[in-house]
């Protein structure tokens, strides 16, 4: 028989059993499925991993100042203003493989601009602010040295600010009133979309940190060269632990700190974020992996359990295709091509369902899904594997019966 003819009698076969050869393949079907849900949604995490990584700025660490502890009470990270601009400057220079440093001050305040008005964080900052975090102007231009000695109301405002006060239109240019101080917007930030905590990255105000610490943000006494937080750039191929003990030495020999005394900063290094982010998408993706893995197997022994019954219902059919000149060849084909197709009918309802699971994650969940064709394609050679390993046993079984004990077989 050649293998149209073998493929004709195999279908045959299993249509002459829907229901069983129905049930068979859900085994399988639930194993592609989860094998085109687990890539969709991996390579939807990695992205979303990516993505947030070029939205923080690769290579990047952030200085804190430490707690206090007042009355018993343990305030939260900076409460103590122990950071300083000189702290910045002395990173910059004093640590190996340093890009920038950038002191800055953060608070929340209402920017007004005509009858509209929006509540967002305003920053202090410097001129290297933006390069620490990678951060593009899309319009205008970017504080300068000059701005920040001169105190200059200047502001660079984020896409989510633009589209609240001035629609989606071009800001530069225009006036508003940050704690009723006028700042001309010199710039419009790029958008960078949110962060792993979910922040909106775009809802913010930049202005020089000179003029945030005397007319927007406050400088009180002893305040007045102090900082919220210090953002450092670190070269790419940098050891950011490493690093980061570095930074930790510095700071502690700078604010004079005896090595039985805790820091009195703290350091974020947002690599360590990335790579928990990283680890959970993994682990995800692992999990989805062993429940396709499992699956598949299932269906695998399914169909190893229904040839061996088909073999045995058959035994005096293939007594009879045997006395009239079949070969073991044949009976082995035939009984393979079938193992075959309910694996391979088995595969396609997956991909339909896998591809449906997919979409409704991302509907109902909010999960970035990206659908991939080598995953279709992976997903149906995985099943006619499964197909041929499990259903092979059996058909060499019927290959190898003796056509005289066939034809007893009651």
């Amino acid at each position: 028989m050649n293998l149209a003819d073998t493929t004709r009698s195999a279908l045959r076969s299993l249509r002459a059993n829907k229901l069983r050869s129905g049930l068979t393949t859900l085994g399988i079907v639930i194993g592609v499925a989860a094998v085109i849900t687990m890539l969709a949604v991996g390579e939807g995490a990695r992205r979303t991993v990516e993505e947030q990584i070029k939205s923080l700025g690769s290579n990047h660490m952030i200085v804190f100042p430490g707690t206090v502890t007042a009355s018993g009470v343990r305030l939260p990270t900076g409460t103590r203003n122990t950071l300083t601009e000189g702290d910045a400057r002395a990173i910059a220079e004093e640590v190996p493989g340093v890009l920038a440093a950038a002191p800055g001050l953060r608070g929340t305040a209402q920017v007004v601009y005509g009858n509209l008005n929006w509540s967002t964080v305003v920053f202090g900052v410097s001129p290297d602010w933006l390069i620490a975090r990678e951060w593009r102007v899309a319009r205008g231009r970017s504080i300068d040295d000059n701005d920040v000695r001169t105190g200059a109301k200047v502001a660079l405002v984020g896409q989510t600010v633009a589209d609240m006060l001035f629609g989606g239109t071009d800001p530069t240019g225009e006036v508003v009133r940050v704690k009723n101080v006028p700042f001309e917007i010199i710039g419009l930030l790029a958008p960078k979309g949110q962060s792993f905590a979910g922040n909106d990255q775009d809802d913010l105000i930049l202005i020089p940190i000179s003029t945030a610490r005397s007319r927007v943000l406050g400088g009180g006494p002893g305040r007045q060269r102090t900082v919220g937080h210090i953002s450092v750039k670190m070269a790419d191929g940098v050891d950011m632990k490493e690093a980061e003990l570095k930074v930790r030495s510095l700071l502690r020999q700078r604010h004079r700190l005896q090595p039985e005394q805790d820091d009195d900063f703290n350091i974020r290094n947002l690599s360590e974020v990335v790579e928990a982010e990283q680890a959970a998408s993994s682990a995800l993706s692992g999990l989805l992996a062993a429940v396709a893995g499992v699956s598949l197997l299932v269906g695998g022994i399914g169909i190893m359990n229904i040839m061996l019954v088909s073999v045995t219902e058959r035994t005096r059919e293939i007594g009879i295709r045997m006395a009239v000149g079949a070969r073991g060849r044949d009976i082995l084909a035939q009984f393979l091509t079938e193992a075959v197709i309910l694996a391979l009918i088995g595969a396609a309802v997956g991909v339909a369902l896998g591809l449906a699971s997919a979409l409704t994650l991302e509907r109902l969940a909010g999960w970035q899904i990206v659908l991939q064709p080598h995953g279709a394609l992976l997903a149906v050679a995985s099943a006619g594997i499964v197909g041929v390993f499990f259903g092979w046993w059996p058909a060499r079984r019927a290959a190898r019966m003796q056509p005289i004990d066939a034809l007893r077989y009651e």
